[in-house]
């Protein structure tokens, strides 16, 4: 049974930043890509930014490229997004997610955490 967890989310002034965490247990952790997505008030999840398992590969929505940065540190079987220059529509539930392939779509994604609310105030 994979599990995984959130943390780091918060209230942010914009322009301001947050770093999220994802903490992930049971599994093989190697065989996941790791995703981070999230949900705005009143749309759909959305992809905001996913990592291979080497962290060679990175890829991003266009509404966040530049200002957020994915990561994962193996050795604790975490990932991390680094947001930066906040903007109230980021305003969100953030939620990481572990799949088999290498992809951004949340169907395709097979294992979430609970998620972690993020707050920009203008």
């Amino acid at each position: 049974q994979v599990q995984l967890v959130e943390s780091g989310g918060g209230l942010v002034q914009a322009g301001g930043s947050l770093r999220l965490s994802c903490v992930v247990s049971g599994g093989t952790w190697s065989n996941y890509v790791m995703g981070w997505f999230r949900r705005r008030p009143g749309k759909d999840r959305e992809f905001v930014a996913r990592i291979n398992w080497s962290g060679s590969s990175t890829y991003y929505a266009d509404d966040v490229k530049g200002r957020f940065t994915i990561s994962r540190d193996n050795a604790v079987k975490t990932i991390y997004l680094q947001m930066n220059n906040l903007k109230p529509d980021d305003t969100a539930l953030y939620y990481c997610g572990a799949s088999r392939g290498l992809t951004y779509r949340p169907s395709e994604y097979q294992w979430w955490g609970q998620g972690t609310q993020v707050t920009v105030s203008s």
